[in-house]
Order: C-alpha cells, then sequence, then structure tokens
C-alpha cells in the first residue's frame, strides 16, 4: 500500500464520486477505479457501498478513512518538519480570511511577532486562503496555523472556536429599515428585500453561510444576488441597490451612504476559529493561543 492509494481513497470519500475524484486528481477515471479496487482486495474489504449514488462508504471504510487521513497528514507533516530543519530558517505560515482584518487579527499577529522574537530564526508568513481550503493546506503543509469563519468538521484538524460574532444588517442611509437601527431587526423582516451575499466562489463560503442561517431559521429570502466580495456588496447598498449581511467587525470598512442595524435573531452569528493540525504539538501553537487569550479585546 503506497500513500497514493491513501490520496485516491480519501478524494473518493469527500468527493463522493469517481469521476469528480478523478478529475480532482487529474488523473483518468479507469486508473482510478482500478486503484480503489486494488485496495480493496488488498484489504479484504470493501470500503464503498456498490451501486449508490451518491457513493458512500461503508462501516469498515468509514473506519479506513479515519486512519487514512491521519496518516496523510502526519506523513505531511513530517516532510514540512523535515524541510525546515533543512533550512536555516523557520517559517510559521498562517492562514486566514480577508474578513478576519477588520476583527482583531492584525493585533494578534503583531503580539504573536513580538511574542517569538525570542525564538531565532523564526519568522511569521501571512497567507489568503479561504476557510475550506485550509483544511487542505494544514494537511498538507502550506500552513501551520489557520483563522477562519465557517464550522468544517476534519478529523485531522482541530478547531477552536475564539469567537461568536454577531451579525449586522448593512443598508443605504435612506433605507425605510433605518427605524431599527437602535432597536435591531429580525431576519425575518428582510425576507423581502434584494439581499446582496458574497464571495460568489469558492464554496462553501460566506456567502452560503447565510444561506444557511435563513434556512434554518426556516425563512426563504426571494432575492438573493452573490456578488464578487464584500466591497462589491457594500457599495451596491451604498449606491442605494438593496441590503447585505455582514460580521460586526466589517463595519470598519466605513463606506459613506451606510447605516448598520444590529440583528437580533437568537444565535444568529458568525464563528471566528483557529485551526491547526490535531497531531502538531510545536510550541508555536501554544504561543498563538497564548496570544488571543491575553489581547485586550
Amino acid at each position: 500500500m503506497e500513500l497514493r492509494h491513501l490520496k485516491y481513497f480519501i478524494s473518493v470519500v469527500e468527493e463522493k464520486s469517481i469521476t469528480k475524484a478523478a478529475e480532482k486528481l487529474c488523473i483518468a477515471q479507469p486508473p482510478l477505479t482500478r486503484q480503489i479496487k486494488s485496495l480493496e482486495e488488498e484489504l479484504g474489504v470493501n470500503l464503498f457501498e456498490r451501486g449508490t449514488r451518491p457513493i458512500k462508504t461503508t462501516e469498515v471504510g468509514e473506519y479506513f478513512y479515519q486512519y487514512a487521513v491521519q496518516i496523510l497528514t502526519l506523513s505531511a507533516h513530517a516532510t514540512t518538519m523535515v524541510d525546515r530543519f533543512k533550512n536555516t530558517q523557520s517559517i510559521v505560515r498562517v492562514g486566514y480570511v480577508a474578513s478576519l482584518f477588520y476583527w482583531k487579527l492584525p493585533e494578534i499577529i503583531n503580539l504573536f511577532r513580538s511574542k517569538i522574537k525570542k525564538y531565532h530564526n523564526l519568522n511569521i508568513e501571512l497567507v489568503e486562503c479561504g476557510t475550506k481550503d485550509q483544511v487542505e493546506a494544514l494537511k498538507t503543509g502550506k500552513i501551520d496555523i489557520g483563522f477562519g469563519r465557517l464550522a468544517i468538521s476534519d478529523p485531522s484538524i482541530k478547531r477552536v472556536v475564539l469567537e461568536k460574532e454577531k451579525l449586522m444588517l448593512t443598508i443605504h442611509k435612506d433605507h425605510p429599515l433605518k427605524e431599527y437601527e437602535n432597536t435591531g431587526i429580525y431576519l425575518s423582516q428582510v425576507v423581502n428585500e434584494l439581499i446582496f451575499i458574497y464571495p460568489n466562489l469558492p464554496k462553501p463560503n460566506f456567502s452560503t453561510f447565510i444561506q444557511n442561517v435563513f434556512s434554518e431559521l426556516n425563512l426563504i429570502p426571494r432575492n438573493l444576488i452573490e456578488v464578487r466580495e464584500i466591497h462589491m456588496a457594500l457599495g451596491l447598498v451604498s449606491s442605494g441597490e438593496g441590503i447585505c449581511i455582514i460580521p460586526k467587525s466589517a463595519n470598519a470598512i466605513g463606506m459613506k451612504n451606510l447605516r448598520y442595524i444590529p440583528i437580533i435573531d437568537a444565535d444568529v452569528y458568525s464563528p471566528i476559529s483557529l485551526s491547526y493540525r490535531a497531531m502538531d504539538t510545536n510550541d508555536y501553537i501554544v504561543q498563538m493561543l497564548d496570544c488571543i487569550q491575553n489581547h485586550s479585546y
């Protein structure tokens, strides 16, 4: 059994499709099917249920998946650590989603830089990376720590929720909903509005998160429009075109003609989390968590 066989298997499990997994792996479908069959023959078990669409793992297949992920993660982590020992200068790569620059991330990173000065040849490199992509980036060693907003679960990644940030409704200063600026508003009051959500790619992302928020409240917005990113959404609202929903800290963008209304539905928030490899015991993880804990909120 080779590591590439585990990679093929994991891809089929996560994509729930031989075709999609083959596209993701950039290989033809027949060789991938043969590799999966060969792996099953070597193990002496069926890893996937036959005749199901989308593809589902068997009970033993799910069990094997948990270990396969850990093996690949450990392999990637070991390779990364060896590379660092080969280099004279070590780098801690921190992945982030751009909206967190309006949160406390700049202060936390600055404090982290100061704290690790006592470690020789240890630098920080910031890498913009969507929350979904951070999982793969952590597994492959492209980043060491990730700051994101989505609640993505993976057995090889440890996730610590740092804050449950409230959401706000952004409107034009002359919008009729401005009467709720001081009292707050329920999402049920805006389902008939033109609502801009962002970004449009890649998914899942903050736009899919907002759609899920409405769904969990059993609400069906009549006019949701996806746009490229938050500045475009706010720019359209500033021009008098509809409304949008943002994390509370994003009102620091300070675009003209905008008003912000607290959303008062219970349990409507954007979770901000820190993620790292579950097997990572490096001291910089402790240092980062310490910086977050000691940061004056």
